[in-house]
C-alpha cells in the first residue's frame, strides 16, 4: 500500500518540480512588459561607481554622446558630455 502511493507520488512530484524551473525559466527569457527576445536599446550604462551610500558616477551613452552623471537620492545631474566615437576608456589596471 506505501510502496503504491509513492510509485504514484514520485513522478507527480517530479512533474510539479519541472513545471516549475520551466515557468521560472520562461518568466526569465520573456521579462514581462519588454519584448519578446534581445532588442536594441537607446540608452546603455557604459560604467557606474558608487560614491557613497546614496550617490554613485555613472556614464551612460544616447545618441552618438556619452555623459557622465551624478546620481543621487531624488536628483540627477549631468557633469559632462563628449562625442563617443572619440571618448576612449583608459585601460583598466
Amino acid at each position: 500500500m506505501m510502496l503504491d502511493y509513492l510509485v504514484r507520488l514520485i513522478p507527480l512530484l517530479l512533474l510539479v518540480c519541472g513545471l516549475a524551473v520551466f515557468s521560472l525559466w520562461l518568466y526569465r527569457r520573456m521579462q514581462p512588459g519588454l519584448s519578446f527576445g534581445q532588442r536594441e536599446r537607446a540608452v546603455r550604462v557604459i560604467d557606474a561607481v558608487p560614491m557613497g551610500p546614496m550617490s554613485r558616477l555613472a556614464v551612460v551613452e544616447f545618441a552618438g554622446k556619452r555623459y557622465l552623471i551624478a546620481i543621487s537620492r531624488g536628483r540627477v545631474d549631468r557633469i559632462a558630455e563628449v562625442d563617443a566615437p572619440n571618448f576612449v576608456l583608459p585601460d583598466a589596471e
